[in-house]
């Protein structure tokens, strides 16, 4: 039985449903990309180890507070209000943006991949800065993945609770990149946010379930009205190189993919210096692991094959 709690198995199901569908704007709707393109070579300090802290600060103050009966909704709900939350941006991405903690790439808008892109190409993009980018376990990370990771995440896992086929569940994350808050209105089809909805769904199944993280039991258990952490949080766990959207690129509408095909030879000599740097570890395992969330890749603007017809390029 998916649902173990008393009390959210008594919760009519169109209670819960009505909730989802009341947060389906929630999350991380500032319409801006992040570029993993730009100064991709810096060194940076990579942030898993204060926003691991950040995050299991989170749950053992949600556990600490906690009374009364196993609840995985509600301790579930707790956490993304506490991580994520109902704003323009969530409140751990907003905290790591700000963090002195946190290093992150010199980037701006002017100084990106997108920063002549006419309007009709970007859409709504136009308007917005270029997000922050950062390391994270190992991989440059925009920190809008970290709003869809929890905001995203728990809409899949409600739909889990509903007892909803997961290639329903998964369906949501599709139909939100084709149309309002993806493609329709940004030009990009973000194969890293879906990455990223889907390990924010594992992130909160495993808050209660053993081998969603293979190998590692559950992260809470309730007991004798309250609730215990068992073991710490890694976002080791779930970030990857799938995140990354120049190691493994955005779909994009025509304008701006035209758009970019003319920009991105320029970083070419950037290239040259580290290939390695700009194509995705374990791609191919990846590639099985995710291949029900409807990823549609774009090896075109990957640099191993933007680079390969430029006269600089290795080769060329």
């Amino acid at each position: 039985m998916r649902v173990t709690s008393a009390r959210t198995a008594r919760w009519p199901a169109r209670a819960l449903a009505t909730l989802l569908a009341l947060g389906a704007g929630s999350g991380p709707l500032a319409a801006y990309e992040s570029d993993q393109y730009t100064n991709r070579g810096l060194a940076i300090a990579d942030a898993q180890p204060v926003l691991d802290r950040e995050v299991d600060r989170a749950l053992a103050e949600i556990a600490a507070g906690w009374r009364g009966p196993e609840d995985r909704w509600r301790f579930a709900r707790r956490v993304y209000w506490r991580l994520g939350g109902l704003y323009w941006v969530d409140h751990l991405e907003r905290w790591a943006i700000a963090s002195p903690e946190v290093e992150r790439l010199p980037q701006y808008r002017q100084r990106s991949i997108f920063a002549n892109a006419p309007l009709y190409a970007s859409r709504v993009n136009w308007f917005f800065g270029v997000g922050a980018t950062f390391r994270l376990a190992g991989s440059l990370v925009g920190s809008d993945k970290l709003g869809h990771f929890f905001s995203q995440g728990i809409k899949y896992y409600g739909s889990h609770l509903l007892g909803r086929e997961e290639q329903r569940v998964l369906g949501r994350g599709r139909f939100n990149e084709r149309w309002l808050f993806g493609q329709l209105t940004t030009s990009v089809y973000s194969n890293a946010d879906l990455v990223a909805n889907f390990e924010g769904y594992r992130f909160y199944r495993s808050l209660f379930e053993a081998e969603v993280v293979p190998g590692k039991g559950p992260l809470v258990a309730f007991r004798d009205g309250g609730a215990e952490i068992l073991r710490p949080f890694a976002w080791s766990d779930h970030v990857n190189d799938f995140w990354d959207e120049a190691a493994y690129p955005s779909h994009l509408s025509p304008g701006l993919e035209r758009y970019l095909m003319r920009t991105l030879p320029g970083l070419c000599p950037e290239f040259e210096r580290d290939p390695f740097a700009y194509l995705p570890r374990q791609e191919a395992e990846l590639a099985a692991r995710y291949r029900n969330l409807g990823l549609k890749p774009a090896p075109e603007l990957r640099m191993d094959h933007v680079c390969a017809g430029s006269a600089g390029a290795a080769g060329g």
